[in-house]
């Protein structure tokens, strides 16, 4: 055992990450840390997690029958689960699809633990850690282990990396987090049993070889707005003038209703001051949190909504804009060119010098925004069409399709310049 992996097996945090580069013993790590717990606590439960089964059968599995003692555990294949003597159990699972954590609705667990977090969005993440609960007296903990990158990557530095220094306890809303460092060099094991694995690691691309051989979780590459800037774009509330222009934006299924409030000051710049993120609201009761939403005498200017919620349903031979104003509200139809309404957000997300020469973009965030700071930066490029986000992970998609919506229709790009001339008899520029 490493000393890195035995801080990990050490943490009494209720949150644990132990990531960076990889070859650090993560895996093994948490393997040890389920077989100690299952052995100290009989009857206890514990949930291994990876994204996809076949990644489970390839690593974590082989992985536990060549260290787990027969004498102790068996394996029952069929359930993906280990049975210990003394009653504690520990489960192999995956979630594939976003929807898959519905799967362990009424499961109860002591501890869970996701092998490579980056590879869960955080809405899986946040469902999975509400089955950690019991009676008994045991520890109830998450444990994960990760490299940099993948789909995952900003959620998991938004909560790991950029708020708290490594290797340090610190309490979050009630709840201790802990971030442990890894790092190549960590296992010296494996160092001397393949001397050649480091160099193979240097081969990688750039981008590679910075998450996997120096761990390292400023990470831009594939990431569709790399202009964003939380020191830029993120801001407290402030008051809005009255005279700004106020828009409402939305992105609506039955699996998300994203609704964002946008204000526009006269030259042009914009905040987006409020947000609505919730699942499965039918028309009626999202028109309804909608209007919950807005101060008393708020008044917003345009409405706008995609042009899909025009379409008639077959069921009822109306279309959802025509159910939403009959609770209402009335929209106008936003554009839907998806490249197109990229690039203008591209243009208010840039930052361009002010009068006193400091950058300073077109639109900013209210800092209460959450969902949209969360997901804005996580969009990828579409591997096919680096000019468009990829549209998975579907739940990273919502808010920033709304932000699309109002860029797209109410965005103007700047005039081209004019070519000037200074004419020195008259004392003036003179354009072309």
């Amino acid at each position: 055992m490493t000393p890195r992996q035995a801080a990990f097996m050490r943490s009494e945090a209720f949150e644990t990450l132990f990531g960076g580069a990889a070859g650090g013993g993560k895996s093994h790590g948490q393997l040890l840390d389920a077989l100690r717990f299952a052995v100290v606590y009989p009857g206890s439960r514990q949930l291994m997690l990876r994204r996809t089964m076949p990644e489970l059968e390839r690593s974590l599995v082989p992985a536990a029958m060549r260290l787990y003692p027969q004498s102790v555990a068996s394996y029952k294949v069929s359930e993906h689960r280990w049975d210990f003597i003394n009653g504690s159990t520990l489960e192999f699972g995956y979630c594939d699809a976003e929807s898959d954590v519905t799967k362990y609705q009424s499961a109860e667990y002591d501890v869970i633990r996701f092998d490579e977090l980056t590879h869960f969005t955080e809405s899986q993440f946040t469902y999975l850690i509400s089955r950690i609960r019991g009676a008994n007296p045991y520890p109830k903990q998450v444990k994960s282990t990760t490299n940099p990158g993948g789909i995952g990557h900003q959620w998991v530095k938004s909560r790991y990396i950029d708020p708290m220094p490594p290797d340090e306890v610190h309490a979050f809303d009630g709840e201790t987090r802990l971030f442990l460092p890894a790092r190549l060099a960590d296992n010296p094991f494996l160092c001397r049993a393949d001397a050649g694995y480091e160099k193979r690691l240097r081969l990688l691309s750039v981008h590679d070889r910075r998450a996997l051989l120096d761990g390292v979780w400023e990470l831009d590459e594939g990431r569709y707005f790399s202009e964003f800037s939380p020191a830029l774009h993120i801001v407290p509330p402030h008051e809005i003038p009255r005279e700004w222009r106020r828009y409402l934006t939305i992105d609506y299924g039955l699996d998300m209703l994203a609704a964002l409030w946008i204000a526009q000051s006269p030259d042009g710049r914009s905040v987006v001051y409020r947000e609505l993120y919730e699942p499965g609201l039918i028309i009626s009761e999202a028109a309804a949190r909608i209007l919950s939403c807005e101060a008393s005498g708020e008044q917003i200017d345009v409405r706008l909504a995609p042009p899909d919620l025009w379409n008639r349903r077959q069921e009822t031979g109306r279309s959802a804009v025509e159910l939403f104003a009959d609770c209402g509200l009335s929209f106008e139809k936003s554009s839907n060119e998806r490249v197109a309404g990229w690039l203008a957000l591209h243009e208010l997300l840039a930052p361009r010098r002010d009068m006193d020469g400091e950058p300073r973009p077109r639109l900013t965030i209210f800092n209460t925004c959450r969902n949209l700071i969360r997901t804005l930066p996580a969009l990828q490029h579409d591997r096919r069409n680096p000019s468009d986000t990829a549209n998975t992970p579907h739940e990273l998609t919502h808010a920033p399709d709304a932000l699309r919506g109002y860029a797209a229709t109410v965005f103007e790009p700047p005039a081209p310049s004019v070519p000037t001339a200074y004419d020195c008899e008259v004392g003036e520029f003179l354009r072309f």
